[in-house]
C-alpha cells in the first residue's frame, strides 16, 4: 500500500567504498520498494539534478583539488540536488534512495584527503539545513576486493585510481561513521551476493523504518 496523503517520504542513502555494489543495490532496492506500492525515486551523488550533474563532471574529470575546494564542489552539487530533487520528492511523499550523500564527503575528503570535520559540519549546515537521511546503509567490503570490482568495470575515475592506503582510510571512516550513529546507520556485508545484500537492506528498512518491505 502507498503512503497516506500528506505523508513525507523517507530518505535512504547508500554509502561505501569503490566497488561495494551501491549502484546494483540502489536499482534492486527501488524496484522492490516500488513493487510494494511505495512511490520511490532513485538518485545519485555527485549529481541528481542538472546543475549537480555538471559539477559531477568537473569533480571526477579534473583535479587534484585542494581538499576544502573539492568538498565545496561536492556540497555545491549536493545543495542543488537537495533543493531541486530530494526535498521536493520527500515533501510529495516520495521515498528517495540515494547512491552516496554527505557521509561520502566526510570519508573521502575527510579521512582520505585531510579535510577537517569542522569544515565538513559547516558545509553540511549550509547546504543541508536540517535534512539528514532517515537510514544509511553502509556497504562494507575489503578495499582490495572492491577495487578489483571497480577496475574490472573499466573507465576508472580518479578516486578509483588512489592507492591502497587511501581506500583503507575511507573504509575505516565509513565504519567509524556507522559506529558513531548506530541509530541511523546499518552496516551490511557487501561481500555477499546481490540478492543477500538486498535481503539485508530490506530487513534493515523493516527494522529501522517500520514498513513491511
Amino acid at each position: 500500500m502507498g503512503p497516506e496523503p500528506g505523508t513525507r517520504g523517507r530518505f535512504i542513502t547508500l554509502e561505501g567504498g569503490e566497488g561495494a555494489g551501491k549502484t546494483t543495490l540502489s536499482r534492486a532496492l527501488t524496484a522492490k520498494l516500488a513493487a510494494e506500492g511505495l512511490p520511490v525515486l532513485r538518485t545519485r551523488e555527485p549529481g541528481g539534478a542538472p546543475g549537480a550533474e555538471a559539477v559531477r563532471g568537473l569533480i571526477l574529470g579534473h583535479g587534484p583539488w585542494d581538499p576544502v575546494a573539492e568538498a565545496m564542489l561536492h556540497f555545491a552539487a549536493r545543495r542543488e540536488h537537495v533543493a531541486r530533487t530530494i526535498l521536493p520528492a520527500l515533501e510529495a511523499g516520495i521515498w528517495v534512495v540515494c547512491d552516496r550523500f554527505a557521509d561520502s564527503t566526510l570519508a573521502y575528503q575527510g579521512a582520505g584527503q585531510g579535510l577537517s570535520r569542522e569544515v565538513w559540519e559547516t558545509l553540511c549546515d549550509l547546504a543541508l539545513g536540517t535534512l539528514r537521511p532517515d537510514l544509511t546503509l553502509v556497504l562494507d567490503l575489503p578495499p582490495e576486493r572492491g577495487m578489483g570490482r571497480a577496475l574490472a568495470r573499466g573507465d576508472a575515475n580518479r578516486y578509483e585510481m588512489q592507492g591502497a592506503d587511501f581506500h583503507a582510510r575511507v573504509r575505516a571512516a565509513f565504519l567509524a561513521i556507522a559506529a558513531h550513529e548506530p541509530g541511523r546507520c546499518a552496516v551490511l556485508d557487501a561481500s555477499r551476493g546481490p540478492q543477500e545484500v538486498l535481503d539485508l537492506s530490506l530487513a534493515a528498512i523493516r527494522e529501522r523504518l517500520g514498513i513491511a518491505a
